[in-house]
């Protein structure tokens, strides 16, 4: 027998390492399970609703992707057809080294239950993504994944990682500018370990009760109300059991990262990331929708920008004061476009019309002496002569008739 080289069994145990590699995998949840964009859902799923005109799971996708996720199971639900039937069409099929497999269920009702039908389906290999897709991200995976792993290896118990950033919550109405209501976390300044998680309620009064023994079991602890959820998590494999254990957890913030925070039983410990160039954020509600729908608009979340080519967007071009202007368009000469706006491809503008701040989708019809402010139209809209609109959503396919006025806050749906 020849006799082994002493670099052998260093080698063989890093070949064995190279080839327990997984790929990459994220979840992505295309159900909100949520009903705040009624009645605009009832018809179609929030994930295909366009932002900036584009689907606003092509953002999530493209990310997941720029970001190094190999394989993306997409889990559906409310109007699974419809979600289904989009992926089938789009270039997510076919692009190399990234795989997008759906999983269809029609009696989920919760987060909690997308995840049980996933562990039963077995096919998570390690620690993985778990991401909403309303979520619109240009941060690096990288170091949050290996700071993950690195604690992994040293506290099996660390099931979770959490990525966080500064917010500014606005005195008056206690709401982060995203819509959402204050939140407040409680984390270890050294270890990042999240102690405390709540989010504002009426409850309160502004007393916010924290258990005697968090403050006896930890030498320090920071109290947070400037931080903002991303609603992107890092995830052992292990949290898909403790769904499929716990049949109460429903909500992910609610009823999992609360429920781990108070059992003293298990042991399970969650993190915190935060990060400060990159941009993060979910669209949760009408008021988010417009502040990342600007925020694309203002270039913060580049690449995922109207004028740069991603998952099929048409090409768009970047004119003077972050105004874009699709192809095919006609434009009066009398017709102002201002600033911060986007006008979709083959769309007519009519004489003395005055569009600002809003977003126009495609092959919208504008009549003459309209005037468009801080609004989102969307495809094929016809608004007749004479209209004023203020800060209102209106969906595909409406006809406003000659003189009306929509004050803000209104939504149109469908048709």
């Amino acid at each position: 027998m020849a006799p082994q080289r002493k670099g052998a069994a260093a080698r063989v145990s890093e070949d064995t390492e190279d080839l327990t590699r997984h790929p990459l995998q994220a979840i992505l949840l295309a159900d909100s399970f949520a009903t705040k964009f009624r009645p605009i859902t009832l018809e179609r799923p929030k994930v295909l609703l366009p932002l900036v005109n584009v689907p606003m799971i092509d953002y999530t996708l493209a990310w997941l992707e720029s970001a190094g996720v190999e394989e993306v199971f997409v889990f559906c639900c409310a109007h699974s057809k419809q979600v289904i039937e989009y992926l089938e069409k789009s270039e997510w099929f076919s692009q190399p080294n990234f795989s997008v497999v759906t999983i269809e269920s029609h009696n989920s009702v919760s987060a909690g239950d997308a995840l049980r039908l996933i562990y039963e389906r077995n096919v998570i290999n390690g620690d993985f993504v778990l991401i909403s897709g309303d979520t619109v991200s240009n941060m690096s995976l990288t170091q949050v994944i290996q700071e993950h792993k690195e604690r992994r290896k040293k506290d099996s118990n660390a099931v979770m990682t959490m990525v966080i950033k500064q917010s500014k919550p606005s005195p008056i109405t206690h709401q982060s500018r995203l819509g959402t209501d204050e939140l407040f976390l409680a984390i270890d300044p050294q270890t990042k370990q999240l102690l405390f998680y709540e989010e504002k309620t009426d409850s309160y009064r502004g007393i916010i009760p924290l258990d005697n023994a968090l403050l006896g079991d930890n030498p320090s602890i920071c109290l947070h109300n400037d931080k903002q959820d991303c609603y992107i998590d890092i995830c052992s494999q292990e949290v898909l059991s403790l769904f499929t254990d716990n049949f109460d957890y429903q909500h992910l913030r609610r009823h999992f990262v609360k429920g781990l925070l108070v059992d003293d039983i298990m042991g399970y410990k969650i993190f915190t990331h935060e990060i400060h160039s990159s941009y993060a954020a979910r669209i949760d509600n009408y008021r988010s929708y417009d502040t990342i729908s600007k925020d694309i608009i203002q270039r913060w979340t580049y690449p995922f920008v109207p004028d740069v080519m991603f998952s099929g967007n048409s090409a768009t071009h970047l004119e003077r004061e972050g105004m874009y202007r699709a192809s095919e368009i006609e434009q009066s000469r009398s017709a102002h476009i201002g600033p911060f706006t986007v006008i979709g491809k083959g769309t007519k503008i009519g004489n003395n019309s005055k569009i600002s701040n809003s977003v126009i989708g495609k092959g919208c019809s504008i009549g003459s002496n309209v005037s468009i402010t801080g609004s989102y139209i969307w495809d094929s809209v016809t608004i007749e002569d004479g209209c004023d609109i203020r800060h209102a959503i209106i969906c595909d396919g409406v006809v406003i008739k000659s003189g009306a006025a929509l004050e803000p806050g209104v939504v149109l749906s469908f048709k």
